[in-house]
C-alpha cells in the first residue's frame, strides 16, 4: 500500500524549500579537490577498464585455449567501462556538475559521451524537460517513453496489451530508445510532422550513431582479423549489458509503487518548495551501499539528484542523511528500497497497467492559495575559493 505524506501548509512548504536550498548552498561552498579527484579517477577507471576489456576480447580471439573465459571477462570489463562512462562521467558531467572546475573537457554544454544518443538531445530531453517537468503528464516524455503505460493516469489503449514484451525489447535496446526519443516519430506517423523536419532532426542522431556503430562493430572487430565475429559479438554484448543496467536504474528511480505523476495544473504558480515536493514525490532511491552508488553513478540517490541535479553526484550519499531528516521533520515519505524491491514494483506496474486500470483517489499533499511565480532554477555554481 502506498505510504502517505501529510499535507503542508504554505509556511511549512516555504521552510521545506528553504532548508533544502540551504543544504545545497552549504555543499556547493565546500566543493574542491576531492570532487575533482573523484571525477578524474572515474575517467581513468573508465579508460583502463575499456583497454583491459578490449584486450581480453582480443586475447580470447587469438588464444583458443582461453577463448571463453577471456571473452566473458572482456565483455564484463568493457560493459562496466561503458556503464561508468555513461552514468558516473557522462550523465553527471552533462548536468554541469563539474563546470566549476574550468576544465574544458568536463564542461556540461560541450561533453560528448560514448553512446548513440547525442549529448545535445539529452540535454534537451533530460536536463531541461525531464528535470523541470518531472512526472508531469504531457510535459515529461520520460513517463513511459511514449511506449509504456506505467501509471493508471495514462490513457489506456489496446496497444498496451503488448507492453510486457515491448518493455523487454526496450530494455535490451535502451540506448537506441534514448537516442530517438526527441525525434517525435509519433507526430510524423500521424501526419503532424513533415519528412523534411523529421530528417533535419534525425541527421545529428544518425551521424552520432554511425560513429558508434563504426567503432564498436567495424573497426575493433576488423582489428581481430579472422576473429572478427567473436570481437563483434563481445562489443554487442557489452552494449546490451549497459542498456539493461541503465534501464533498470532509471526505471527504479522513477516508476516504483510510491512514485506519482501530476497534471499540468501543478505548474501554475509553482513555488520553489512545491517544486522540491514534486521532485520528492516523483522519485525513488535504491539502497545498497557504496557498491550500488558507484555502479549507478550515484543515481541510486535519485531523490537527491532531482533536488540538486548540478551538484557533483559523489556528494549525494552524505547529503541524503540530511535530506531524510528534513523529509521526516515535515512528514514527507522518503521513497527508498533495495534494487530487488524497487525493480519488482516497476515490473509489476508494467504488467498491471498493460490492462485497463483506474487511478486511486489521492489526498492532496499541499493546500495552497494562489502564490506568485517563483524562479526555481538553481543558482549557478562558482569555482570553490
Amino acid at each position: 500500500m502506498k505510504t502517505r505524506s501529510r499535507a503542508l501548509n504554505p509556511e511549512e512548504l516555504q521552510r521545506f524549500g528553504e532548508e533544502l536550498d540551504a543544504l545545497r548552498k552549504r555543499t556547493v561552498a565546500t566543493l574542491g579537490e576531492r570532487d575533482a579527484r573523484y571525477i578524474r579517477r572515474s575517467i581513468s577507471a573508465v579508460r583502463w577498464l575499456e583497454v583491459a576489456g578490449r584486450a581480453a576480447l582480443f586475447a580470447g580471439a587469438f588464444i583458443h585455449t582461453i577463448l571463453i573465459p577471456a571473452w566473458i571477462l572482456g565483455v564484463l570489463m568493457l560493459g562496466l567501462a561503458k556503464i561508468l562512462e555513461n552514468m558516473t562521467v557522462g550523465h553527471n558531467v552533462i548536468h554541469g556538475q563539474y563546470d566549476w572546475m574550468g576544465d574544458p573537457q568536463l564542461q556540461g554544454k560541450t561533453y560528448e559521451w560514448d553512446i548513440v544518443a547525442t549529448s545535445e538531445y539529452w540535454r534537451k530531453t533530460h536536463n531541461f524537460r525531464h528535470h523541470t517537468y518531472t512526472n508531469v503528464r504531457g510535459m515529461d516524455d520520460d513517463i513511459g517513453y511514449g511506449l509504456l503505460r506505467i501509471f493508471p493516469e495514462q490513457k489506456w489503449k489496446p496497444f498496451y496489451l503488448l507492453q510486457p514484451p515491448i518493455a523487454v525489447i526496450f530494455c535490451l535496446l535502451f540506448e537506441w530508445g534514448v537516442a530517438i526519443q526527441d525525434l517525435r516519430l509519433g507526430r510524423f506517423l500521424s501526419g503532424k510532422m513533415s519528412f523534411g523536419k523529421l530528417w533535419a532532426q534525425t541527421r545529428p542522431v544518425a551521424k552520432k550513431a554511425g560513429r558508434q556503430v563504426l567503432k564498436d562493430y567495424v573497426i575493433f572487430p576488423l582489428l581481430a582479423g579472422p576473429f572478427f565475429l567473436p570481437v563483434l559479438l563481445g562489443n554487442l554484448a557489452a552494449n546490451v549489458m549497459r542498456s539493461i543496467w541503465t534501464y533498470v536504474v532509471i526505471f527504479c528511480g522513477h516508476f516504483t509503487a510510491d512514485a506519482e505523476t501530476f497534471p499540468k495544473e501543478v505548474l501554475r504558480n509553482e513555488s520553489r518548495g512545491h517544486w522540491y515536493l514534486r521532485q520528492l514525490r516523483g522519485s525513488s532511491n535504491i539502497s545498497g551501499g557504496r557498491v550500488i552508488d558507484v555502479l549507478t553513478g550515484d543515481l541510486s540517490h535519485q531523490i537527491e539528484h532531482h533536488f540538486f541535479p548540478d551538484v557533483p553526484a559523489n556528494r549525494y550519499a552524505e547529503m541524503a542523511v540530511e535530506v531524510r531528516q528534513i523529509c521526516k521533520r515535515y512528514g514527507q515519505h522518503y521513497n527508498t528500497g533495495s534494487l530487488f524491491k524497487q525493480f519488482g514494483q516497476v515490473s509489476w506496474r508494467i504488467l498491471r497497467h498493460s490492462f485497463p486500470s483506474r487511478p486511486r483517489r489521492k489526498t492532496a499533499l499541499v493546500k495552497l492559495p494562489s502564490m506568485p511565480v517563483v524562479d526555481v532554477t538553481p543558482e549557478p555554481m562558482q569555482q570553490p575559493g
